[in-house]
């Protein structure tokens, strides 16, 4: 399987680092972060911008206009949405797109739900995708506070620049303020895990850079930091860890399917881990200046943490590529059985 970029997938991702780079830069997630409100709904300006470039849109068909692009090229956008520490549902409002008027466009922002449990920026919302069947609901809300049928209350958000809702219930089907949609749920569900993890991979990504740069530049008795071994050795064990994660997330957007649900499964978990713990090693090159509220690395570190219980937690990835392994074991034929002395051999090196 051949993972090298096409020319025209680089120049889909240089032109979104570039379009974040001049709407989101390191100053304006600061001033976020640093709120004394708390987060906010999301910058409508920037999430306009965004559909006019079709990060929306890229993977509806251009008679419905998109681009008509795949999985491939939205990992790689949300990857580096990601590594910019984007704010906002765009998970939800990419899946949406063609199913909510104006989420294509960007003119309307729309969260996401599964289940009972936290949501992202609900008060913001215009539109609730709710996920929890075999089809797919769309729940109209109005923005500046949740809906009574999700019976929600604000809770209190790790990440700085994520607003949180505790949603205690779901509307059961047939609801009047909920509209079906005729499509697969479980898709949707598999797309926002995959989705999910290209952000991950993003930060990951990012905080590898960080370290690096940090590495380089700070001196102790003479010497840059990165001189020493147990540097390095950080270092390098994250960059393992990234590309280790961006083959089973590359990998993941090629599969198509219900029979690719351990592929979803296997990049969810190892972005996760990835985010998270090259997060934690980032700190840790960073040594004390890493704890400080001014430095950018608890930024990533919090929101690896959000995202890392979004859509499929460790413990359900773990579960289901368990049970896929059970299964594809169960039709392995039985191993021949085999002469009782090569059998008292087999127990004598074992013993050994």
């Amino acid at each position: 399987m051949d993972f090298r970029l096409s020319d025209d997938q680089r120049a889909l991702r240089s032109g979104m680092r570039s379009l974040l780079a001049a709407r989101y830069p390191r100053e304006r997630l600061r001033s976020l972060a640093d709120a004394p409100g708390g987060p906010g709904a999301p910058d409508r300006g920037l999430w306009q911008a965004l559909g006019e470039a079709g990060f929306f849109a890229l993977r509806l068909p251009e008679q419905d206009g998109g681009a008509g692009l795949g999985l491939p090229e939205a990992v790689l956008l949300f990857e580096e949405a990601g590594r910019a520490l984007l704010p906002g549902p765009l998970v939800a409002t990419q899946l949406a797109a063609g199913l909510v008027p104006g989420a294509a466009e960007g003119a309307r922002l729309v969260t996401a739900l599964d289940r009972p449990g936290m949501a992202e920026h609900l008060a913001a919302a215009e539109a609730v995708l709710l996920l929890d069947g075999p089809a797919a609901r769309i729940l109209r809300t109005r923005p500046g506070g949740a809906p009574r049928a999700l019976r929600a209350r604000p809770a209190r958000s790790v990440d700085p620049t994520t607003p949180l809702h505790l949603v205690r219930q779901l509307p059961r089907p047939p609801a009047g303020d909920t509209a079906a949609v005729s499509v697969d749920a479980a898709r949707l569900r598999r797309e926002a895990a995959l989705l999910t993890a290209a952000q991950q991979l993003g930060s990951a990504f990012r905080t590898i850079d960080m370290a690096v740069s940090h590495a380089r530049n700070r001196t102790q008795f003479g010497r840059p930091v990165g001189e020493f071994q147990a540097v390095q050795h950080l270092c390098a064990e994250m960059l393992v860890r990234a590309e280790l994660a961006r083959a089973a997330v590359y990998a993941a957007s090629l599969a198509s399917g219900p029979g690719g649900a351990a592929d979803f499964a296997t990049a969810k978990l190892l972005a996760d881990s990835a985010a998270v713990r090259n997060a934690h090693d980032c700190l840790q090159v960073h040594g004390g200046q890493g704890f400080t509220w001014e430095a950018d690395v608890h930024l990533h570190l919090k929101r690896a943490w959000l995202r890392a219980g979004q859509w499929q937690s460790a413990a359900e990835s773990e579960e289901l590529l368990a049970n896929t392994l059970l299964r594809e074991a169960s039709h392995l034929p039985e191993r021949p059985r085999t002469s009782d002395a090569t059998d008292v051999l087999d127990a004598e090196n074992v013993t050994a």
